[in-house]
Order: structure tokens, then sequence, then C-alpha cells
């Protein structure tokens, strides 16, 4: 994860604020549903086509008891090790306080580049007031109003200097990240895919911290393979290093192409499985579900269909994802997984030709055409699909404004039946002729 920025300083300096302020004019890859780390946490944003990712370190501590000792300077810490740059923000209506001196004594110990920023400069009075933030040693002092917004502009242009542009050659390669709840067998898979022992295995929840990626080039495929740490529900993540697990996480989901969402055969699909689901989901990523440790069910001809259907019960109304059972452990089918997520990738990439897709389609609606509203029968004349990186399709009609979600969920079917889009979620437009 190349040009972060992280925002230290102490509670109350306004560090939320920037953080919005920084990350508006995108929108972070982030839910409100139980268990994903929310928009003030984690963010992107971009300055002068430069893109960056933003992390807020103040908010997860507000309810800690001990918010001034271990918390705050746990998250310092772990936010240095992170960043490219940090945001070392101060308040200009109180001074310099104890815990200010204790987070430039840390910040000045790191190699990375800090920028003061005396926040809350809302009048020309507390200009002067900025001069005291030197006694840090940490070079220059940046005054702005996160609240205004003046003079971020003038800090952005100093810290993008840093970045790097990111290559666009390593995007070429398909991204296929594998999440699930902790200890379901990811880093497994990841070791039985490669052949050696790439990751650490241990029978506690959580060994893995970080994102890891793989180059992944044998027997005929290539593509880049994500590991990640296991998502848990927002009440169990307790420790700071594990809330960054969970960031790093939300970051390789939105980075892949291919999300391969492992459940716990023993354990069935929980409530967190399908937040990791409908966040693939919501971010238009192809999606495959790998149902780890079969070798432990005990199986008759049913069972494998009764679990699919309990799955597709779970997961409705986006049923078309495929499903593959395995034991990592006994490394069976773990190839199988990897050939379905990269036809769920070609599946996603998919074009469908204007002629065709009409050909097809405009016989079925016209056999079921959407039911008429207010004595207004409602026509659509052309179909095309529009050019993105998901399968995205625009219906013209008379009134688009007329068509609910019923029938829109017809035609996802009808295209589906018709056209392989088998773990690619599927957008539909209906516009005006």
């Amino acid at each position: 994860m190349s040009n972060i920025i992280a925002i230290v300083g102490r509670p109350n300096v306004g560090k939320s604020t920037l953080f919005n302020r920084l990350t508006e004019s995108r929108k972070a890859i982030v839910d409100d549903m139980s268990g994903v780390t929310r928009d003030r946490h984690y963010g992107v944003g971009e300055w002068i086509d430069k893109h960056f990712t933003v992390i807020d370190t103040g908010g997860y501590v507000a309810n800690s008891e001990d918010v001034y000792e271990a918390a705050i300077r746990e998250q310092v810490m772990i936010a240095i090790e992170e960043a490219s740059v940090l945001i070392f923000m101060v308040d200009v209506t109180t001074g310099i306080t104890d815990l200010d001196d204790d987070i430039a004594q840390v910040l000045r110990r790191s190699n990375k580049p800090v920028y003061v920023t005396a926040n809350k400069v809302d009048n020309t009075a507390l200009y002067n007031e900025i001069h005291t933030f030197y006694g840090f040693g940490l070079g220059e002092v940046y005054p702005l109003s996160s609240m205004t917004g003046s003079g971020t502009g003038e800090l952005l242009d100093e810290i993008v200097k840093n970045f790097e542009d990111i290559p666009e050659e390593e995007n070429q390669l398909p991204k296929i990240t594998i999440a699930g709840r902790p200890n379901v067998g990811k880093s497994s898979l990841v070791n039985a895919l490669i052949g050696k022992e790439r990751n650490i295995v241990t029978a506690n929840a959580g060994t893995t911290r970080d994102s890891i990626k793989i180059h992944y080039n044998q027997f005929g495929h290539e593509f880049m393979l994500i590991d990640t740490a296991g998502l848990r529900k927002k009440t169990k993540v307790k420790e700071n290093l594990e809330f960054y697990s969970v960031m790093r996480t939300i970051k390789a989901l939105e980075e892949a192409d291919v999300v391969v969402l492992m459940i716990d055969a023993v354990e069935g699909i929980e409530s967190q499985d399908i937040n990791i689901f409908h966040l693939a989901e919501k971010n238009k990523k192809g999606i495959v579900i790998l149902v780890n440790k079969w070798d432990l069910i005990e199986k008759n001809t049913q069972t494998m269909k009764a679990f699919e259907e309990q799955i597709h019960e779970r997961i409705r109304p986006f049923t078309d994802v495929p499903i593959v059972f395995t034991s990592v452990l006994n490394k069976q089918r773990i190839f199988k997984a990897i050939e379905a997520a990269l036809d769920v990738y070609k599946n996603r990439s998919k074009k469908i030709p204007t002629s065709k897709l009409n050909d097809v389609m405009l016989p079925l609606i016209e056999k079921f055409p959407p039911p008429a509203l207010k004595g207004k029968f409602i026509k659509i004349k052309y179909i095309t699909q529009i050019n993105a990186t998901s399968p995205m399709f625009a219906f013209f009609c008379n009134l688009p404004q007329y068509i609910k979600d019923p029938y829109k969920r017809f035609i996802e079917n009808k295209l589906r039946e018709n056209f392989d889009f088998s773990g690619a979620p599927i957008q539909i437009y209906f516009r005006q002729k």
C-alpha cells in the first residue's frame, strides 16, 4: 500500500474533520454494516492527479478508558509504520500540551516526512500563534482550518511531492483477494497453491496481520494473489493492531477484481460472511464462495445441495455465484477454486456486442413487457452495454421512472440466463429514449 497519509494527534484537534475534507472528492470503500470500518477511519483521496489513502487515527480510541497513555501511543506507532507521510495535527487555540510533546517525540524518531499542521486558524489574529509549534523541531508549520478548508491546498501541494506514481503495469494482471473470517484457512490456501510455506499458519485466529500480495505464475495461470487478515465483527475488534488489519483487508477488497470468500464448513455461513459478501457486491467485485474444511463434514448425497441452498438463501438476491467445496488441508479442489475465480474475472470484463444483446433481449421484453402504470405502457426500444470495469447495461425506454425493482430483477435474470455472468454483479439502468 503506497501513498498513505496518516493523520495523528491528540483527541479533539480536528483530525476527523480534515479526514472528511481530504476524502470528500472520492467515495471511500466503506460500509456501515456491522464489522466494516466506517468512513471516519479510512478513505481515499486525490490531489493534482495523485491518488492516496488517508487513515484517521483519532476516533478509534474515543471510548477507551485509557485514551491518553497506551491506546493513542500505540495507534501513532502503527500509523507511523503504515504511512508514507504523517500529518501531525495540533490545535492553535490551546497551544502545545504534554500529549502533543509526547507524540512529537515519537515522530522525531521516525524516518517519515512529518507535516506539523496547526488547525483552527480561523482568522488572521490566530495566524501569529502558530510560531509556538516550531518548538517541536519538526520543520515547517502549516496553518489551516479543516472546518473551512483554508490552507488544505497548500498542505497537500507539499505532501504529494513525497508520493510516487503507482505503476500501471501491475494492474494488468487479475487480482484475486482471499477474504473471510479469522482462522477459516486463507493462509493455508495460499501456501497450498504456491507449494511452500509463504505465510505463517497457526491454530490461533488472527495470525495474519497484514494483506500479503503474491505474484502467482504456475500451470499456465498468472495473477496477483492477495491474502488478507480475517474480518471480525466490529465489537470484536479491540486491539489497535487488529483494527489496522481490518482496514488493510478492506483496502485489499477494494483493489481486487475477484474476491474468493472462504467459509468454514463446520461453522456454516455466518453474518460476518454475509457482510464481506455484500461489501464485495457493493463494490462490484467478482465473487467466488469457497467452502473449506469440507472433509470434516459427515456427508450423504444431499449434503452439498443442502449447503448450497442455505448459502443462496443468505446471499439473496445475488445468487449467481460459483460455490466450490474444498479441503485445503487435503489439497482437494483448491485449483478448481482458482479456475472458478479466473472464470469470474472473464465474466466481469465480458463485453456483449450491441446487436447480439438486442437480438436476444428485445424479443424477451416484447413477450414479457414491464407492467403498465397509471394506464401508461412502457416500451423498451434499445439496449447497450456501458463501457465499465463490471457489467453495466442501459435500457432505453419511453418512461424509465415507471420501471420497478421486480422487473429490473427479471431483466437481470434473463441476462444471466442468456450470457454467462456467473459471479459478476450486474448493474442495470433504464434511461429516457
